[in-house]
């Protein structure tokens, strides 16, 4: 096997004159520098550094501080996504092999060795060195490789993906590490896969070390999981999980990003130890917290959706990522007992003031029923004291009844307001619930928030139905009760009296005349008077009106609202 540099035998075998040699030594001297490296044994071919020019379709051409540029194949440059990783401006740190067919070195992102010889093979498989070789055609199970001899590489370490990318493969030169060596056979199997990958974990090394806390990037989201996601930064991955997605709660991963998307995150934590990375998207907007503590005021009226029913009340969000409590006594102003479920459903719109803000605990209480306003003064205004009502029963106690005059607003009416008749052991003995009763409002008290109702005053009685059925001016027949020398309580029917003013009536007594003297005939008259009736004693009103005694009266004057009847003596 025979790998003599021609560059070294040109350059033994320039024989001229002195011009000639001259110009030889300049030309010799000029490819020393411009080509590639004389072949001496298994020496690795030198690294140098260089600056990325331009990348293409065709290559990555590198400045490596010579005459010509070098070339570096794509291949060399991806990371395990397939991506690029360098751009113009980029320094790599490369070998440089002679110059190929359009002018340019030949380069590679790690050390060569190119064996010269078997023994050249056997130190190269010994140090697990990389070499580079030519595929020259593909065979049953991979590819057959030049590399100074015919070598094997399977199809499982070529790094091709498919069949394919193996036939795609035949022509290029692709570098290697010798697995197999039979010197005796001549047999060298091959294995390409394992510098891919040492060169994607290195890429990927790379990536990783260049990410920082705190920093902003952009990727790419390459997998959904229930947890959260993963972004692609080029050659490293981080986990976005899903508390970091949104400030609002309770979203899927896959409600915010789908895979392919591209994102920008900020690195919220590094850890070196276990190389994972924590991304956040939420951190790059404003929290809507602070920005809603600084708007919104204790009072406001607010319009949210309800997220959430709890046994204790409901969670409203009233701003993205910002929820407010309406707590179960909020919700209503009736005092009986409701589930928050019965009133509230997830999802639907409402509208709430702002009762509370807790800015240290980031709370902040509302309440349903005030948005609604306060029934209490809506009845307070329709029901002022007087006005008689048509209610039905909420509820009976043994003290009286209670109607609904509006939600969450009671009146009450006193066992003993209810009824004229008989004396009530229970307010269940004439009512039930449900019943609609006629009452009039007594009494209004705005600190316990209740009313005091009468059912008795709307109840008509004796004397409505006497007074109804009489008039001014009418005869009647009355019992005299008992009385005082100037008024008498007269009986006219049962549970009905009126009462006769005996001074109002007769005018009786002496009077001073006019001359001074008496008047014989006024005295006469009521001496007549108190003779027929008898000495007036206990039990006897003046004018012979006795207890017991019954007489005629004429009617005076009614007054329904006092339920009053004025009377005087007919005869």
């Amino acid at each position: 096997m025979n790998l003599q540099n021609p560059i070294d035998a040109t350059a033994d075998d320039t024989v001229s004159t002195a011009g000639e040699t001259s110009f030889a030594e300049i030309l010799n001297e000029y490819e020393q520098q411009h080509r590639a490296p004389a072949r001496t044994g298994d020496q690795a071919l030198p690294a140098l550094e260089g600056t990325v020019v331009s990348v293409t379709p065709d290559g990555v051409y590198v400045d490596i501080g010579r005459k010509h540029e070098g070339i570096l194949t794509l291949d060399q440059v991806r990371d395990s996504s397939g991506q690029v990783r360098v751009k113009p401006g980029h320094t790599v740190r490369v070998t440089a092999g002679p110059l190929d067919d359009n002018g340019y070195h030949k380069l590679s992102t790690i050390r060569i060795v190119i064996p010269k010889d078997w023994s050249g093979f056997e130190k190269a498989f010994a140090d697990k060195s990389v070499i580079t070789g030519t595929v020259s055609e593909v065979v049953k199970g991979g590819l057959r490789v030049d590399v100074g001899v015919r070598a094997f590489l399977p199809a499982s370490r070529s790094g091709a993906r498919d069949q394919a990318e193996l036939d795609k493969m035949v022509g290029q030169e692709i570098e290697c590490r010798i697995t197999k060596l039979d010197v005796e056979k001549e047999d060298v199997v091959l294995d390409r896969r394992s510098i891919l990958e040492e060169r994607a974990a290195a890429s990927r090394q790379a990536a990783f070390d260049a990410v920082q806390e705190g920093v902003v990037l952009r990727g790419t989201v390459r997998s959904l999981m229930d947890f959260g996601a993963f972004v692609d930064l080029g050659g490293v991955d981080g986990l976005l999980h899903v508390s970091d997605m949104s400030w609002t709660r309770g979203v899927k991963p896959s409600d915010v990003v789908k895979i392919g998307d591209p994102v920008e995150v900020k690195v919220l934590k590094v850890n070196r130890d276990t190389r994972k990375i924590s991304l956040g998207m939420k951190q790059l907007q404003d929290d809507p917290w602070t920005v809603a503590l600084r708007e919104i005021k204790t009072g406001d009226r607010v319009r949210g959706k309800v997220a959430r029913v709890t046994d204790f009340g409901a969670f409203v969000e009233i701003r993205q990522g910002v929820e407010g409590l309406i707590h179960v006594s909020e919700m209503s102003w009736s005092k009986k007992q409701r589930r928050p479920q019965d009133i509230l459903k997830p999802g639907e719109m409402v509208d709430a003031v702002v009762l509370t803000i807790k800015p240290d605990d980031k709370r902040i209480g509302l309440g349903l029923k005030q948005a609604l306003g306060d029934p209490w003064e809506e009845a307070v205004k329709k029901y002022p004291v007087g006005t008689a009502v048509e209610l039905p029963v909420a509820n009976l106690a043994a003290f009286g009844a209670f109607l609904e005059m509006a939600e969450g607003v009671e009146g009450l009416i006193h066992i003993g307001d209810i009824t004229h008749g008989k004396r009530l052991q229970h307010p269940k003995d004439v009512l039930q619930v449900g019943q609609i009763v006629r009452a009039e409002v007594t009494e209004i008290d705005q600190e316990r928030r209740r009313f005091r109702l009468n059912m008795k005053k709307l109840e008509p009685t004796s004397a409505d139905e006497y007074i109804g059925e009489h008039k001014v001016g009418d005869l009647v027949t009355g019992r005299v009760v008992d009385g005082r020398r100037d008024r008498v309580k007269i009986e006219l029917a049962d549970g009905v009296t009126g009462v006769c003013r005996m001074g109002e009536a007769k005018g009786a007594g002496p009077q001073a005349s006019g001359g001074g003297g008496t008047d014989l005939g006024s005295l006469s008259a009521m001496l007549a008077a108190k003779w027929k009736a008898g000495s007036a004693g206990s039990g006897q009103a003046a004018d012979g009106l006795k207890a017991g005694q019954v007489r005629r009266f004429r009617i005076s004057g009614l007054d329904p609202g006092q339920k009053r009847i004025d009377l005087e003596l007919a005869d």
